[in-house]
């Protein structure tokens, strides 16, 4: 048990190094002490506006431009956590610019882990400006954007993947997304991946021992080995299967309708919308231009595309929107084909299949089922697909004007945000950044080489390697192996004031 230690400690010490050096080497290019100062509300006229202040010297340089109400109360004095009202002034003439609202945060108990000022002011542009003019000349500069954030993550008060999920909060476009990243925030991937890296970094620790200290404790026990690895590629496995849906509430569905013309896309887009949005015609080619809508279903945020009828246009505008259709159609995450059901398929529908099967995943709607008897219907979902060329693809049968209704489809767009169809309702950690999807998958591959290789009873060095990589792997997700490259892409995309 002691050598076991030995090397758990070794473990833990070179994690904890790597993530010391990385803050080392970020603040030689930012130095972290010093004093910064940011609009912490959205620029532009309102109520309220705050002005936060951070770094070393933030309580002093408040106390030069703010004289709280009652003089008997000493800004320098007053304990974390404390909220005075006063004013603001010029520090150099004691002109009085706003009154305002002052809560201090005393280090480490802040935001960032240092001494923090919140000023709260009125909202008005020039009142803003004139206070952080203030705090300049009492010794801030101006915050990078998302450096409060980032202060936070390298004085340890929050992993990175904490700090993605700040400004996912922010970016949250539905209900269901705003849980999800406060879910995130509060650290339910951070224990998911700290629990990986505990059962690794067990398996690490047995092969260090048996390659270092074999006369003390004999060979590498591959069946407890193979247990380890295969319980934690399982359950990366089970984060994975789970990423679809999370990617989807976190970054929304881009969902096109596609199809020849005439075959009710307008019609569908109107129905899926509640409201008459695109214009709808008996006439072929009406919808010229990509006519884009925002709406929610089942929490998730789906741009609709209604898009020019694809064919051989002789007008020159509408070949334009036809080549925007094609553009729309291949980028979407999800295209819905649309066929008139009451014409059949047609040679037209065929060739331009092909267009359809270039996106992220397809669903053929035969439209207009309302109009031909429910047995031409099923004959005509059961062939369909081999038809298109769009072998596997699943079919509905709808209609715009009646049953059976536009229900399948919003059924069917719920499910490509699934991804592999998981349940995720009962886990509170799911997957959703890209960044982390990646990793996960570099983790699971290095697991399961590890794995083969301690079925095949290959020297333990082999595995060793693996393990080590898929720890590196997930140490990029909350930062403990992170690159000063990937740090400043995360939080160069952060508001100022964050």
């Amino acid at each position: 048990m002691a050598l076991r230690q030995r090397v758990r400690n070794r473990d833990h010490i070179a994690i904890t190094s790597e993530r010391v050096r990385i803050a080392v080497n970020l603040t030689t290019c930012i130095n972290s002490e010093e004093l910064i100062v940011g609009l912490a509300t959205p620029p532009g006229a309102g109520g309220i506006a705050i002005v936060r202040l951070s770094g070393t010297g933030a309580i002093a340089a408040a106390a030069q431009l703010f004289t709280p109400k009652s003089p008997t109360r000493k800004l320098l004095n007053l304990p974390g956590y404390s909220v005075i009202y006063g004013h603001v002034a010029n520090i150099f003439s004691g002109e009085r610019i706003d009154e305002a609202l002052l809560t201090l945060f005393r280090a480490p108990r802040s935001y960032t882990g240092e001494d923090c000022v919140e000023l709260s002011c009125h909202g008005g542009s020039a009142v803003v400006q004139a206070i952080i003019l203030q705090t300049i000349n009492a010794g801030a500069r101006l915050a990078q954007p998302g450096e409060f954030t980032r202060r936070a993550f390298l004085n340890g008060r929050i992993d990175l993947s904490q700090a993605e999920a700040v400004a996912d909060i922010i970016r949250a476009r539905t209900e269901e997304a705003r849980r999800l990243a406060l879910r995130q925030l509060d650290g339910s991937l951070s224990k998911e991946v700290a629990a990986l890296r505990h059962e690794l970094i067990g398996a690490a620790a047995a092969i260090e021992v048996s390659i270092d200290f074999s006369d003390e404790v004999g060979d590498l026990n591959y069946p407890q080995l193979e247990q380890r690895l295969e319980a934690a590629l399982f359950n990366i496995q089970t984060l994975l299967a789970e990423s679809g849906r999370g990617k989807a509430l976190r970054d929304g569905l881009s969902v096109a309708l596609a199809g020849r013309p005439n075959v009710g896309k307008s019609s569908l887009m109107n129905a899926l919308l509640r409201s008459d949005r695109a214009i709808v015609s008996p006439f072929a080619g009406t919808t010229r231009d990509r006519i884009d809508e925002q709406l929610q279903i089942d929490g998730i945020a789906v741009t609709l595309s209604d898009t020019a009828g694809l064919r051989d246009a002789l007008d020159p505008v509408e070949r334009i929107g036809v080549d925007r259709a094609k553009d729309a159609v291949v980028a979407a995450d999800l295209a819905l084909f649309v066929v008139d059901a009451s014409v059949g398929i047609t040679n037209e529908d065929r060739d331009l299949a092909a267009t359809a099967a270039r996106a992220g995943g397809v669903v053929v709607l035969l439209n207009k089922c309302d109009l031909i008897s429910a047995e031409s219907a099923i004959q005509l979902a059961a062939t369909a697909a081999d038809e298109l060329g769009l072998s596997g693809c699943a079919i509905e049968c709808v209609s715009a004007a009646g049953a059976p209704g536009i229900g399948p489809i919003e059924q069917q767009i719920s499910s490509a945000a699934c991804g592999n169809g998981a349940d995720s309702a009962g886990r509170a950690a799911i997957v959703s950044n890209v960044r982390h999807i990646q990793a996960l998958n570099s983790a699971a591959e290095s697991v399961a080489l590890a794995l083969e290789s301690a079925r095949q009873r290959m020297p333990g060095d082999f595995a060793a390697i693996d393990v080590r990589g898929a720890l590196n792997a997930l140490g990029l997700i909350t930062g403990e192996t992170v690159t000063e490259d990937i740090i400043h892409r995360i939080f160069e995309d952060f508001c100022v004031g964050k």
